[in-house]
C-alpha cells in the first residue's frame, strides 16, 4: 500500500495549478499589495516622492495615525469601536502643556498625557462592561465629546505654545532623515506583535472577538480582556499626544480632529473586521502607511484638498469589498477541499 501511494504521489504534477488558493492567498496580502501599487503609482507620478526627506516625511505624518491604528485593531477584534482616541489626544496634550507651565520636568509632562490618555481609556472599557452597554460606540462617543470640551475648557479654546525638550525630540527630532518617531512606531508594533502571538492574553482577545459566549465559558476573564483594549487605545493615544506636540511644541484642544476616522479607515484597510476576531499588527501598519502615503502623493501633485478625502473613502470601499471577496473564496475552498474527502 505504501508503494502504491508513493507512485500516485509520483505521477502527481508537482506544478499543479490551485487557483481558489492562489486567490485566497493574494487576497489575504491584498494590503501590502495595495501599498506597493501605491507607492508605485506616487513615484512614477512624483520624483520627489521616494527621495529621503520625503521618505521621512511620510514616515513622521504617519506616526500618530499608525500609533493609533495598532491600538484601534485591539478593540476592533473584540468586536469593539474606540471614537474618543483623536479628543484623548486633544485632552493629553493640553494637560502636558499645562504641566509643563508648571514645572519643567520633562519625564512627569510624558507621563501626564499618558495617564491622561490611560484614565480615559479606563473610563470607555468599565463604563461599557459594567454599565453593560450595548455597544461601546455609545461611550466612545459621548467621551468623544467630553475629552474635547474637557480640553477646550482647561486651555480656553486656545492653543497651548511650550514643550520640554525630550518631547519635541520624540515628536520633531531624527536620526538623518528618519524620524524618531518612526523607530517609536517600529518599537511599539514589536511590543504589539509579541503581546498578540506570544502571549495568552493575545489568544484572548481573538477569543472574546470571534466568539464571545465561547470564550467565556472556556474560563477567558473577557471583562478584564475588554477593558485592558480601551486602557491600551487611551494610552495610545497619549503617545499620539507626545508626538503631536512634539512636532507642534505645544497642547491644542484642536490636536487630533477626525483621527478616530484615520485610524479606522487604516484598521479597516489593512483587513481587519468588525466582526471581530481577525486583523494583524502588521497589517494595520500598512493600513496606516496607505492613508500617509496617498496623502503625502496627493500633496506632491497638488490634488485640491477637498478631493483628498474622497479617494481615501475609495480605498476604504476597496478595501472592504476585497474582504468581502476574501470571505467567499474562504467559503468556496473549504467547500472544494471537504468533496475532495
Amino acid at each position: 500500500m505504501a508503494d502504491t501511494d508513493n507512485v500516485l504521489a509520483a505521477r502527481r504534477p508537482p506544478w499543479r495549478f490551485d487557483a481558489p488558493q492562489l486567490a485566497l492567498t493574494t487576497i489575504r496580502i491584498g494590503p501590502g499589495l495595495m501599498l506597493v501599487a501605491v507607492v508605485i503609482a506616487a513615484a512614477s507620478l512624483s520624483p520627489v516622492f521616494l527621495t529621503p526627506r520625503n521618505i521621512g516625511n511620510v514616515l513622521s505624518q504617519s506616526a500618530v495615525i499608525a500609533v493609533l491604528a495598532l491600538a484601534q485593531l485591539l478593540v476592533i477584534i473584540t468586536r469593539g469601536i474606540d471614537l474618543s482616541v483623536g479628543s484623548t489626544l486633544a485632552l493629553s496634550a493640553v494637560v502636558g502643556a499645562l504641566v509643563f507651565s508648571s514645572t519643567p520636568s520633562g519625564p512627569l509632562v510624558v507621563l501626564a498625557m499618558l495617564a491622561t490618555g490611560a484614565l480615559v481609556g479606563a473610563v470607555n472599557g468599565t463604563v461599557f462592561v459594567w454599565g453593560r452597554l450595548p455597544h461601546p460606540f455609545i461611550v466612545t462617543l459621548a467621551t468623544l465629546s467630553i475629552a474635547r470640551g474637557l480640553a477646550l475648557w482647561l486651555s480656553g479654546g486656545q492653543p497651548l505654545q511650550g514643550m520640554p525638550q525630550i518631547v519635541r525630540d520624540i515628536g520633531g527630532g531624527s536620526l538623518g532623515w528618519f524620524p524618531y518617531s518612526g523607530f517609536l512606531v517600529a518599537g511599539l508594533a514589536l511590543l504589539g506583535l509579541l503581546l498578540t502571538t506570544r502571549l495568552v492574553w493575545g489568544r484572548w482577545i481573538y477569543a472574546v472577538g470571534g466568539n464571545p459566549d465561547g470564550a467565556r465559558r472556556a474560563a477567558v476573564p473577557v471583562n478584564r480582556v475588554v477593558i485592558s483594549v480601551y486602557v491600551l487605545s487611551g494610552l495610545a493615544a497619549g503617545i499620539g499626544a507626545v508626538i503631536t506636540s512634539g512636532r507642534l511644541n505645544g497642547g491644542s484642544p484642536t490636536f487630533g480632529e477626525l483621527a478616530e476616522l484615520d485610524t479606522i479607515a487604516a484598521v479597516v484597510i489593512g483587513g481587519a473586521s468588525f466582526l471581530g476576531g481577525r486583523g494583524t499588527i502588521a497589517n494595520a501598519l500598512v493600513g496606516a502607511l496607505m492613508i500617509g502615503v496617498i496623502r503625502n502623493g496627493m500633496n506632491l501633485l497638488n490634488v485640491d484638498a477637498f478631493l483628498q478625502p474622497i479617494v481615501i473613502g475609495a480605498v476604504i470601499v476597496l478595501a472592504v469589498e476585497l474582504d468581502v471577496v476574501r470571505g467567499r473564496v474562504e467559503q468556496r475552498l473549504r467547500v472544494m477541499k471537504a468533496a475532495q474527502t
